[in-house]
């Protein structure tokens, strides 16, 4: 296997324009490439192919388009990353609360496997959470100030306490092996169904770990599939084998889940940022439409009426 040398910033800028890309100013150009990493910024590239066979550049597309795409992701990152924080903290909440009054808020209480669903087909996953809860309180509680507090001055940390060092992904795991009666009393809070909830808390911690970790976000396609929802319906969107071809597991299934369950301010607000965004972004890209960015994204062309429906 051949190996990959390091590149010199000319030589980067080389390589670009062999495959078609136009620089229209080099020393612009070298500034963005040291400043983001010529890595993460041709991951955009796919979108302006010919094809996935010739992966030259599309006639006329240039540098500027290039890093519009990458800065308009990053944009989106910072949007949906605010929005999902909120869920976040709206989960944490409602469930240690939800647990805490159903079962108690000490370390014996919420590590305690009795208090977890009734299911000895479970009771591996059970253990297995219950471990990596009790490590990450280890790691991380001394860290925070309210942990640390409550270990120091009482001995044990409560539920409401503890859920602020636990990551997303465990806490929408817990949700997944609490007792029934407790899962419908939380799902009941975001307005959804427990098998909903129990669908969208892995893309949401997917889209959660892309938008921290600066990932390519738009045209994320996670394993995880949410099921048909009414606003399917209602946008029209259109079918391919029976199966709806956008909002299932692309960034619009995302704002299907974060229209559920986030108030509908929050959602709105959301919404008209997204649009500002894309139209910066139409001003600045013109070797590909608008459409095809949409496309990509997994949005159909009506997705501004999803604002508009309950």
């Amino acid at each position: 296997m051949k190996d990959k040398t390091f590149k010199s910033l000319e030589e980067q800028i080389a390589i670009l324009e062999s495959k078609g890309l136009i620089i229209q100013d080099e020393l612009y150009a070298k500034e963005v490439l040291l400043r983001e990493n010529y890595f993460f910024l041709t991951g955009y590239r796919f979108l302006f192919m010919r094809s996935l066979s010739d992966r030259r550049f599309i006639d006329g597309t240039t540098f500027e388009e290039l890093y519009a795409m990458f800065s308009f992701d990053r944009q989106i990152r910072n949007i949906l990353f605010k929005n999902i924080l909120v869920v976040e903290n709206n989960l944490k909440s409602i469930l240690s609360h939800v647990v805490s009054k159903n079962h108690g808020f000490k370390e014996k209480n919420y590590l305690n496997p009795n208090n977890f669903v009734r299911d000895p087909s479970r009771n591996r996953q059970i253990n297995d959470l219950i471990h990596k809860m009790k490590r990450q309180i280890s790691i991380n509680g001394k860290q925070h100030s309210a942990t640390s507090h409550f270990l120091a001055n009482y001995g044990y940390i409560p539920l409401w306490v503890v859920v602020k060092v636990l990551s997303f992904g465990i806490v929408g795991e817990l949700f997944t092996i609490l007792q029934p009666q407790d899962q419908r009393e939380i799902a009941s809070v975001f307005g959804v169904e427990v098998e909903s909830l129990e669908e969208y808390l892995p893309i949401l911690a997917n889209f959660r770990n892309l938008c921290a970790h600066e990932d390519i976000c738009y045209s994320n396609r996670s394993q995880a599939v949410i099921g048909n929802t009414l606003y399917h319906n209602l946008l029209n969107i259109p079918k391919l084998n029976g199966e709806y071809i956008y909002g299932k597991n692309d960034l619009f299934a995302l704002f299907i889940i974060l229209k559920r369950i986030l108030n509908e301010a929050d959602f709105t607000l959301m919404l008209n940022e997204f649009d500002y965004e894309l139209d910066i972004l139409d001003s600045k890209v013109n070797s590909v439409s608008i459409e095809k960015i949409l496309d990509q994204m997994g949005f159909p062309l009506n997705y501004k009426d999803i604002g508009r429906m309950k």
